[in-house]
């Protein structure tokens, strides 16, 4: 797992960046730009430019890699765990992130999906049909238990740095919002126990649209109610605090709800996911932060004069660092033609608060 000496002389390393490049997230450091590896299909040609491009990026200065289970039908997480066993950085240099939620097919999609769930899934007694969300969503306690041990293989570690539970808002296409915060209970208790066993430094929460709505919108988590949950959930194996570490959300010129949406209730009145975050001592990592690569070329001009970078891609990446509470923006890097530009952004400061407020002005 990533440790604190590791990343610290991994920082030390690299030091070539902006003030603000590397940020605290636990004890360790970490690079505020992080690589994601959602895009592309399941082929061979698509795992080789991943490998290639990630040990580009560890080796250049970026230690967060992001992934999941279902992305490319598990080849993300097994070409992810290829690279870093393949990259000049101790393993220990490097924070590993991963997903668990959605269903996943193995290498590429069957002809038949239902009958792979069936006999992968529901016959062994992994999944209750009844917790199964559109065929292809679960948090039940033996889904989740089984799929960190099938991201442990994948990326062959010994430890997972950060476990989300991935986009739980989609129970809510069936589900009570009850229910959803009754499941997510039951599945932080397992990830409780797997940070106790040592198979999990810290989980999380990866959402799409939860945490950055209205609170009347179907869609709707409230991130208070789920932070409450995972202390509960502590409380009930036996931890002395919740390993509930962060929550990733999209976050980018277009959307830039999580910041603008006062929906989390809390004392003080309503909050953004951002501050509420923030205020909690959650780290918040950002995805979509270049809109899937349309802010590469399309960066309003307003918000572009306002940013450093020699690119526009670099300008859209030190937007989504610039959020308040922010500790990495990721970067889907499926092409190593890409990495040098990514790192480099990392060379610029990026907005400070009040610069960042203006932009809402």
């Amino acid at each position: 797992m990533a440790t604190a000496d590791a990343t610290w002389d991994y920082r030390d390393r690299h030091d070539g960046f902006a003030r603000t490049y590397f940020r605290a997230f636990g004890d360790c450091v970490v690079s505020s730009i992080g690589v994601g590896t959602y895009l592309g299909e399941p082929t061979d040609a698509a795992d080789d430019a991943y490998r290639e491009a990630v040990v580009e990026a560890v080796e250049s200065g970026i230690n967060v890699v992001d992934t999941a289970v279902n992305y490319r039908c598990q080849r993300s997480e097994r070409t992810v765990g290829e690279a870093i066993e393949a990259a000049a950085v101790d393993r220990e240099a490097v924070m590993v992130a991963t997903k668990g939620g959605f269903v996943p097919f193995d290498g590429r999609q069957p002809d038949d999906p239902g009958r792979y769930v069936r006999e992968t899934y529901l016959d062994p007694g992994l999944v209750d049909p009844d917790e199964l969300v559109g065929g292809r969503h679960c948090l039940s306690p033996a889904f989740i238990d089984d799929q960190v041990d099938r991201s442990l293989s994948n990326l062959g570690l010994d430890t997972l740095d950060l476990y989300y539970l991935h986009n739980p808002e989609t129970q809510l296409q069936a589900c009570s919002r009850a229910t959803v915060y009754d499941r997510l209970e039951a599945a932080f208790e397992v990830l409780e126990r797997r940070v106790q066993a040592g198979d999990i430094r810290h989980y999380g929460v990866a959402t799409w649209e939860a945490f950055r709505v209205e609170e009347g919108e179907q869609s709707y988590l409230s991130l208070p109610a789920v932070l409450e949950r995972a202390r509960a959930a502590a409380e009930t194996v036996g931890s002395a605090a919740t390993s509930l570490r962060a929550v990733q959300l999209p976050f980018n010129v277009h959307m830039a709800d999580a910041f603008t949406t006062a929906s989390h209730d809390t004392a003080e009145g309503g909050q953004s996911a951002l501050r509420f975050a923030n205020d909690a001592g959650l780290d918040v990592f950002t995805s979509a932060s270049l809109m899937q690569g349309r802010l590469a070329r399309e960066l309003p001009e307003d918000v572009a004069e306002r940013l450093d970078g020699g690119t526009q891609a670099q300008q859209a990446l030190n937007f989504a660092r610039s959020a308040p509470g922010v500790t990495s923006a990721l970067v889907g890097t499926g092409s190593p033609a890409h990495v040098a530009e990514n790192v480099d952004a990392g060379t610029y400061e990026p907005l400070g608060a009040g610069a960042f407020d203006a932009v809402f002005e």
